[in-house]
């Protein structure tokens, strides 16, 4: 069985579809996934979503590219992580590749991220792109190890992926790793530890080959799992398995929900 333990299934693209994602996701043996929140106003729908399916879960947090909407303090993350089935804080992190200018205020939502999951004792769901040193710099200041989570959608070197690993960070791969071009990526898959490692599809966006340029959904992360299984020559069913485990582990999920 496999896990999707980053998706956007409240997102327009797939929201509109749902019995199918879902129903595609059984068909693949996609036990369970975990819908991301990106921003305050969107969550309701995203902890509805989580209410009405027995295997799907929530985060809360407001992501680091949207800059135009309304600031989470401590508090109000805090108040949202005691929602049902809520079992993560973020998607949160550093991005200076899609808004650029004085991203101070983007530093600043970080550390609140932060700090609330090491007071509610919930794991980060961490989103870093052309912000690598900033972001392991704030992890190590804010003592996210304290926390623990995962590394989004991975795209960093090894050296990287060591520094979250260091701090005791899952590192999870998406679709990309599936990528021709991807060598970098395909490099860290080999050697992160199958014990730190989880797989995603970041849907509705990056579907792994062969789907690439398409709608992507979590059905799809086994694809994932394929090319990882292929990059350590190992069996697929222990790659499903590890990170499967890994997921329910890290967020406190009970396996038997279906």
């Amino acid at each position: 069985m496999f896990v999707d333990s980053h998706c956007h299934i409240n997102f327009p693209e797939l929201a509109g579809k749902l019995p199918d994602v879902l129903e595609s996701m059984a068909k693949n043996r996609v036990t369970h996934a975990l819908c991301i929140g990106v921003n305050l106003p969107e969550l309701p729908g995203v902890l509805q979503l989580a209410a009405d399916h027995p295997n799907i879960y929530a985060s809360v947090g407001v992501h680091p590219d949207y800059q135009d909407t309304p600031e989470p303090s401590i508090d109000t993350l805090t108040a949202l992580s005691r929602r049902d089935k809520v079992v993560a804080i973020g998607e949160t992190g550093l991005d200076y590749f899609r808004v650029s200018g004085d991203l101070e205020w983007q530093r600043a939502r970080f550390r609140t991220h932060i700090r609330t999951a090491r007071e509610c004792g919930m794991p980060l769901v961490i989103h870093t792109r052309s912000a690598a040193a900033d972001t392991l710099a704030i992890m190590r200041e804010e003592r996210a190890s304290e926390a623990g989570g995962v590394m989004h959608c991975f795209t960093e070197s090894w050296e990287v992926a060591q520094g979250a690993l260091d701090l005791g960070f899952h590192i999870s791969f998406s679709g990309i790793v599936t990528f021709k071009n991807a060598q970098e990526i395909k490099d860290v898959a080999r050697r992160v530890p199958l014990d730190r490692m989880l797989i995603e599809t970041d849907s509705p966006y990056l579907a792994p080959v062969p789907f690439r340029g398409k709608l992507n959904e979590p059905a799809y992360v086994r694809y994932v799992a394929e090319e990882i299984a292929r990059l350590r020559d190992m069996p697929l069913e222990e790659v499903a398995a590890a990170t499967s485990g890994n997921f329910f582990r890290l967020f406190g999920v009970p396996d038997h929900a279906h």
